[in-house]
């Protein structure tokens, strides 16, 4: 079905780019019509099968599992950062590259989810927390990479902050909605 829709509109963008070349004074608007009409209803079928996959029942649990590991992890990691030996230069930068970074991508890959899950609403709050703590990290990246150790300490504890709040939003989303 999406290749059908794929194929639709490409066939009314590339028909409507060729109706539109042949005279340049003058435009056979009957062709134009015909190929913006299967480009929109392209469009209309991609919308349609990304909402149907966006709602499937096991897409829908996967991700929300995967919210929960994510937030959880982050907090784990971020809590043990705490009590360890403070990492400075070019250590902390790996150990945020290889311990947050991939915890920060699955969550993102799995966001769209909270939109059905929880409601419009519930995805903007979660969102403003998670995404303060991922700019929070990438500060702490940036203000390490140009050696300022202490406002990269600071940030760290900001970012886990942001984190813990973005967990107990989705915790209290998934006790409303049962």
């Amino acid at each position: 079905m999406k290749n059908l829709a794929y194929i639709l509109l490409a066939i009314g963008f590339l028909g409507g780019a060729y109706v539109t070349s042949l005279d340049i004074t003058q435009v056979d608007w009957f062709w134009f019509a015909l190929a913006s009409v299967a480009a929109v209803a392209g469009v209309v079928l991609i919308k349609r099968a990304d909402k149907v996959r966006a709602m499937d029942g096991a897409l829908l649990e996967s991700n929300r599992s995967a919210l929960n590991d994510v937030l959880s992890n982050l907090l784990r990691d971020l809590g043990q950062r705490d009590h360890a030996d403070t990492l400075s230069g070019q250590a902390l930068l790996d150990w945020i590259d290889s311990t947050l970074r991939p915890d920060l991508r699955r969550f993102v890959e799995a966001r769209e989810s909270l939109v059905h899950l929880y409601g419009l609403q519930t995805y903007a709050d979660i969102m403003s927390e998670f995404a303060a703590g991922e700019r929070y990290v990438n500060r702490v990246w940036s203000s390490m990479a140009d050696g300022y150790t202490d406002e990269a300490n600071t940030y760290l504890g900001r970012a886990k902050s942001q984190f813990e709040d973005a967990q107990r939003l989705l915790i209290a989303a998934e006790h409303t909605t049962g």
